[in-house]
């Protein structure tokens, strides 16, 4: 690491002095003596900062009653570890639950500090693991949903995901030389035509393309000939103070040097990234300072080579798939179904019926999607017919109203600090009485966050809804700002803000109004006796 990674040590703000004090990985050493010592007795910066590098997250709303975020690679997991998950929620009882993310993730709540040796230890059993996911740290990294599986996919993402989680983490034990970003760091990898990782909030991204090449670039190559990368987006973010889509970084790769250019892009973020405001500090600001040419040649000379400009096009030519429902598979004779889970939300119970539905009619392996639900794959046609009668389809259902399906909600005011509003219960009435009142021809995006910092994404919604507080009747209530014009798959752009502050007991019939103006939504007929 260079020296400018510690930046100087005048005005470091108090994140930069904590880390400066001690690495965040260190207190993965310490677990034992925090079960013992108890949460209250706890130093508060280890409590409320540095577990984070181990996926332990302090709730002050929920005081004793942690979070923990796991790393799931592409979003796979298999019945055992599904199982696992479930048995840690069901030690809570009704304190516990866990919250599909938008990065194809799952988050436990109700965790006490005293149970976390034994949980680390039936992580490791099974082969998952929560490290550096959380604070100055890479987030999960998505890919495909449906790699492996889709007919039409270009590549299949799933091993160069876990080869860049593998040198990022060592392999799930930890690794300090990417525990010190400056801030938070987010990569997706495409894999189909559709986008269905949304590239553009990412900042590092790769989307498939082909690129024209020759003997100059590629000594086998006898002559020109299409060769299949991918081209690199950079410096895509949401925060409180500013959100921007990725932008191209005009770099070509092959799937051979995805790897190490994450690295590269890394050690420049890690080493010349800015530190002093944090709410300066993700990838796009140096890309500010800086100009992405001279941030490209940067990473060039972390690579120790030049990079290929970009193909002159990428391949996301369709709109985003959601993959509820039952779909054929490249494998002959074989589906993947996808179900719905309402916001994302899961109890013990949940999972271990999903663990189990795997297991019989699948083989073992669960995936996520950033849309915050469920595949199952690998079901035979001979099983498919029993595995739609099972009553767990009943809750999570393959075709769910074109409202609900593609419902996105953040965890809101239940169980986050920074929350203004509460927004899954809230998100759930609202939607289940407007397709009470309203018939639809098309799914309508609708996104809720509880805050500024945009986990909800309302920006890449057809409509998000963003938490704020607001005034009425002199009083101050909870609210939204609205967001509209996102749009995921091809040409994904973000949306804006079209209005601010309406008290969420109003949004009702604002929405109403939004649907039938704009989106083509119709009043149901009254029912005739």
């Amino acid at each position: 690491m260079t020296d400018t990674a510690t930046t100087t040590k005048t005005n470091l703000n108090k994140f930069e002095k904590f880390k400066a004090e001690k690495d965040g990985l260190a207190v993965k050493e310490e677990i034992e003596k925090f079960a013992s010592l108890g949460w209250e007795a706890m130093d508060e910066t280890d409590r409320d900062h540095r577990l984070k590098w181990v996926g332990v997250f302090f709730r002050p709303v929920t005081p004793g009653k942690f979070m923990m975020r796991m790393r799931m690679p592409n979003g796979i997991l298999t019945s055992n570890q599904m199982r696992v998950l479930a048995a840690v929620v069901q030690r809570y009882g009704d304190e516990g639950s866990a919250d599909i993310t938008t990065r194809q993730n799952i988050q436990l709540r109700g965790i006490r500090i005293e149970d976390l040796p034994d949980i680390f230890n039936k992580f490791h059993a099974v082969g998952l693991t929560s490290v550096q996911s959380g604070m100055d740290n890479i987030r999960n990294i998505t890919g495909d949903p449906v790699a492996g599986l889709d007919a039409d996919e270009l590549y299949d993402t799933r091993e160069l995901v876990q080869q860049i989680q593998d040198m990022l983490t060592n392999k799930g034990e930890g690794n300090p030389e990417f525990t010190n970003l400056p801030r938070k760091f987010n990569i997706a990898i495409a894999g189909g035509r559709d986008n269905s990782v949304h590239a553009e909030i990412n900042d590092l991204a790769f989307v498939p393309a082909f690129k024209e090449v020759g003997e100059q670039n590629f000594p086998s190559a006898h002559s020109q000939q299409k060769v299949f990368g991918f081209n690199v987006l950079v410096g895509g973010f949401f925060s409180a103070k500013r959100c921007e889509a990725a932008i191209p970084l005009n770099v070509w790769v092959s799937p051979e040097d995805v790897v190490s250019l994450c690295r590269a892009v890394l050690e420049v973020f890690r080493d010349c990234g800015p530190r002093a405001n944090r709410q300066k500090s993700r990838l796009m600001w140096l890309i500010d300072e800086w100009g992405l040419e001279k941030f490209r040649s940067e990473v060039e000379n972390r690579l120790g080579k030049s990079l290929l400009p970009a193909a002159a096009k990428d391949e996301i030519d369709w709109e985003k798939r959601d993959h509820i429902g039952v779909y054929k598979q490249k494998q002959s004779g074989l589906n993947y179904v996808g179900l719905h889970i309402p916001v994302g939300r899961l109890y013990a119970e949940d999972m271990f019926e999903i663990a189990s539905l795997a297991e019989v009619y699948g083989s073992d392996e669960i995936r996520l999607t950033v849309e915050q639900n469920v595949i199952i794959p690998n079901i035979p046609d001979s099983r498919l017919a029993t595995f739609l009668t099972e009553p767990l389809l009943e809750r999570f259902s393959i075709d769910p109203g074109l409202l609900t399906r593609s419902l996105v909600s953040c965890t809101g005011a239940q169980f986050c600090n920074f929350a203004l509003i509460e927004t899954k219960n809230r998100a759930l009435a609202m939607i289940k009485a407007l397709e009470a009142e309203l018939t639809f021809t098309h799914p309508v995006r609708i996104h809720w966050t509880g805050c500024p910092n945009s986990c909800g994404q309302p920006q890449v919604a057809d409509i998000g809804l963003m938490g704020t507080k607001t005034r009425k009747d002199g009083k101050t209530v909870e609210g939204v700002d609205i967001y509209m014009g996102g749009k995921v798959g091809k040409d994904a752009h973000l949306g804006t803000c079209v209005s601010k502050g309406v008290p969420c007991e109003d949004l009702h019939s604002v929405l109403r109004v939004l649907l039938i103006e704009n989106f083509g939504a119709r009043l149901r007929e009254p029912a005739t006796v």
